[in-house]
């Protein structure tokens, strides 16, 4: 299981490095951490450009663990290992899924969106 998790993560470096390459940017997205409004657009920049590529890699991993399972035939040994990788490849996007929802939830609720809103007109004549 750990050359796995070498492997897996020696295959997602070169995937990830694209999403901190477009990390730098100016403003909140760039980590200014300034105002508590700031920091937490700025997390939740950073959770939206990285939960992606970690779902991708728990759905490769399922799929590995799905044809680890299919092509094991009668090893019970390796059936197990494999139902091993399908069960932390549904936890692992269970959990980011559950992150991530979570967080644009919060984002939502308290209202720390980027949006500005329009600026309120004068409905009352003046006249």
């Amino acid at each position: 299981m750990k050359r796995f998790i070498y492997k897996a993560s020696l295959l997602a470096l070169p995937l990830a490095i694209p999403a901190f390459a477009l990390a730098a940017t100016s403003g909140a997205s760039s980590g200014d951490f300034t105002s508590l409004n700031s920091s937490i657009t700025a997390i939740e920049n950073l959770i939206n450009k990285v939960v992606p590529l970690i779902i991708g890699i728990a759905g490769l991993v399922f799929i590995w663990g799905l044809v680890s399972y299919v092509t094991a035939g009668g090893d019970e040994e390796k059936k197990k290992t494999a139902r091993d990788t399908m069960v932390y490849g549904i936890i692992v996007l269970f959990v980011m899924v559950s992150v991530w929802g979570l967080v644009n939830i919060l984002v939502g609720t308290f209202g720390l969106n980027n949006a500005t809103s329009p600026a309120p007109t004068n409905f009352i004549p003046t006249n």
